[in-house]
């Protein structure tokens, strides 16, 4: 589509020594700067009249009604001394802005005196080509139950912040709601005509439960016509709709794979940053007696304070968070009833409010004031495994929430396949005076103290902390990262998404080498601060086999070899050869952290192609065991005389090998489809976790089975080598004809 002008477009770099290039290039011709497609939604009737392949104010290139492209994004849109009333919701929804779009700047549209100010939104919902995501409406017949109600529960969760603003008219056009993947998008705030109320959303939703997935249907329609009572408030409402929620997702297989890392950098004398885990909590997990908050918790911890003890509230935010967060785990897991999300958000708001005290404390109990006192940043994503009954018929399994919580400017992404999407907004100064409505967000990058932090863990006492949590629901394939400034600065994780996030979801890479990447990135383009990346691999969807070539088929001694991700798309716990390299060093706390460290849990489940190529042993076996009888009737038949004596037959000779119910074949002896797919509980690691079956390609039964556990489809241990396992041939020796 962009190829198509004839128009130039600039770049970015004010110092670039020749500017202009033809569109769609991706890079400057001249100095190799990334070129920035920025796509705007111009609003108004003004707007929807200039036709598409104009070009207004000598900049904006109008691609179609009402979508325009910025072609001097080095250039600062135009915006009056005081703002008008109107865009004023569009700055109080900043914190919303996964959700809504943000305000560019204005256009004059029209020859004067008639011209006409039109307002321009970026953030908006439109593809890399520069079209439109689809409405609600024309994606919601093609997408299964759960994306369904979590598109629902997403306008639900609006609703109270746009009313608010006086917006909430906005969730009631179905053209207006825009989705991309699984998260809803406004394209512009409508401030309506009247005051809408929760009846008329309900009324917008029946249009929609008539074309629901049949398993949701009638469970929505319920839920509308809860919505059309007056007495029904917004509370319980939401309360039936998350239980269709969990329960849907609960449906789909889930399995978390986690990498993390962190690095001084190359300008600093030490490293003020933690994360969690780090390799070295990987390998303790896997050599001792493991760690059950892996792969479920991860978090970023960006120390400040300088030389007076940024590390050190860093390091002692993680390990007390571990702590607090282990406890909530076990008293979840006694519960029978499912904590809803509102307390489970209180919860964590105490935990953070506790760790933020114990930093403080220590600041008071060493007289440090103001700027002398130590504190850090957090990012934290934790993967609540809540247990859901699905039905009577089926156990319960994971419920697939992710809670997020942030404080200071440490950020999380989400990457899917076809695009990155940044999940936290930063606590400093720029995001506070958009949030206040005193400037646009472009405006505020202007001033010298625009990335001063306004919260951080341990500089205040937890009174004054207002830690930002939100919920998600895991139900597609992508990577979560966390990271810290070093990494998150200049937007390299939006300008690099691409060369590392598809790669590990196409299982071309691995998520340890994309990891490093990040790690590698950040020390050459930001080299000035300490990185810490924490990835975690989501997947939603069975393992997808490779079977080897027949050239490069493992012999029986090269089985237990590591399996590369480029044969079979297993998620790899990146500890050992993080151990190997030597760049990762031990967190200063690991000894105290073992305290925090359980029982021990069985042994993680070993290669996939191991486990196949044991399958392929008892058919083998059988195989051999015919044959081997065949031979001996035959035998037999030639030797007996015309009237044998039943008696005087040979007995069949001895083998070793089991009968089939002690050996099934390959189709029985993998996992039940449930068994394959279950989540985690609480108390599983990693290492609990049954490896999937190559049935679990075949996409029969991605409903998950929670009650199967590694005991009732066992894999062999790590230890147990092909030595251990006799081959077939010497299983069932042919008969001699003596």
């Amino acid at each position: 589509m962009i190829s198509s002008f004839s128009e130039p477009i600039y770049c970015p770099n004010l110092s670039c020594p020749e500017p202009r290039n033809t569109f769609g290039r991706q890079h400057c011709a001249a100095c190799e700067t990334n070129l920035i497609y920025r796509y705007l939604w111009a609003v108004g009737p003004a707007a929807e009249e200039v036709p598409a392949g104009k070009v207004i104010a000598d900049r904006y290139f109008v691609i179609a009604p009402q979508l325009w492209l910025e072609s001097r994004p080095s250039i600062p849109p135009s915006v009056p001394e005081q703002l008008p009333d109107s865009i004023a919701p569009y700055l109080h929804l900043y914190p919303q802005r996964l959700h809504t779009p943000e305000v560019y700047g204005f256009c004059s549209v029209g020859e004067e005196p008639e011209a006409t100010e039109v307002l321009l939104l970026e953030n908006v919902p439109v593809n890399n080509f520069g079209s439109l995501h689809p409405s609600i409406l024309e994606a919601w017949a093609h997408t299964g139950a759960a994306r369904q109600v979590y598109w629902l529960w997403q306008m639900l969760q609006l609703w109270t912040p746009l009313s608010e603003q006086g917006v909430a008219a906005s969730l009631l056009v179905p053209e207006n709601l825009r989705v991309e993947g699984w998260r809803v998008r406004l394209l512009q705030l409508h401030p309506g005509n009247f005051v809408p109320t929760v009846k008329d959303l309900g009324d917008v939703w029946s249009g929609l439960v008539e074309s629901a997935a049949p398993e949701v249907q009638s469970r929505l329609g319920e839920i509308c016509l809860f919505m059309r009572r007056s007495s029904m408030n917004l509370e319980a409402i939401a309360l039936e709709l998350n239980d269709l929620l969990l329960e849907q997702a609960a449906l789909l297989p889930l399995h978390l794979e986690v990498v993390g890392m962190t690095d001084t950098g190359p300008q600093r004398a030490k490293n003020e940053d933690s994360c969690y885990p780090t390799a070295a909590d990987l390998q303790f997990s896997k050599t001792s007696d493991g760690d059950k908050l892996i792969p479920y918790l991860t978090m970023v911890c960006d120390g400040v304070g300088g030389h007076e003890g940024g590390e050190v509230a860093s390091q002692l935010a993680v390990q007390s968070l571990k702590a607090l967060v282990q406890n909530l785990l076990a008293e979840i897991a006694e519960q029978e009833e499912l904590m809803t999300p509102e307390m489970v958000i209180k919860q964590l708001e105490e935990i953070v409010r506790v760790v933020n005290n114990v930093i403080s404390n220590q600041n008071n109990e060493q007289g440090k004031e103001l700027r002398q006192r130590m504190g850090t940043t957090l990012v934290m994503a934790l993967q609540l495994p809540q247990k859901i009954k699905v039905s009577d018929d089926l156990p319960s399994n994971n419920s697939h929430e992710l809670y997020l919580i942030n404080v200071g400017d440490s950020r999380a992404y989400w990457i899917g396949k076809n695009y990155c999407q940044r999940l936290t907004v930063d606590d400093d100064v720029a995001s506070r005076e958009v949030k206040l409505g005193h400037s646009l967000y472009w405006e505020t990058q202007l001033r010298s103290d625009a990335g001063a932090l306004t919260q951080a863990l341990g500089t205040r006492d937890g009174d004054f902390l207002r830690p930002t949590i939100q919920r998600f629901i895991l139900e597609e394939e992508g990577l979560l990262l966390l990271c810290s400034d070093g990494l998150a600065d200049n937007d390299w994780v939006e300008q690099s998404w691409e060369n590392y996030g598809p790669p590990v979801l196409e299982g071309q890479m691995s998520l340890e080498a994309a990891v490093q990447s990040w790690i590698s990135l950040a020390n050459e383009k930001n080299g000035y601060d300490n990185t810490s990346v924490v990835a975690t691999y989501c997947r939603t969807s069975p393992e997808k086999l490779v079977l080897f070539p027949p050239a490069s088929a493992p012999t029986s001694a090269a089985v237990s070899a590591p399996v590369s991700l480029q044969s079979v798309s297993l998620p790899m716990s990146g500890s050992a050869s993080l151990q190997k390299t030597g760049k990762i060093p031990e967190s200063q706390l690991s000894e105290s952290s073992k305290q925090l460290l359980y029982p021990e849990t069985a042994p993680a489940p070993e290669p996939v192609q191991k486990q196949q190529s044991k399958r392929w042993l008892p058919l083998l076996g059988l195989l051999g065991l015919m044959l081997a009888f065949t031979g001996l009737g035959l035998w037999v038949r030639s030797l007996q005389s015309p009237q044998p004596e039943p008696e005087q037959l040979p007995p069949p000779p001895e083998t070793s090998v089991p009968s089939p119910a002690e050996n099934p074949s390959p189709g029985s002896q993998s996992p039940s489809p449930g068994a394959e797919s279950s989540s985690p509980s609480p108390e599983s690691t990693p290492a609990e976790i049954p490896a999937p079956s190559p049935e679990s390609t075949s996409g029969e039964s991605p409903s998950p089975s929670p009650e199967s556990t590694s005991g009732e489809s066992p894999s062999p241990s790590p230890e147990s080598t092909p030595a251990e396992i006799p081959a077939p041939e010497a299983e069932t020796p042919s008969p001699s004809p003596q």
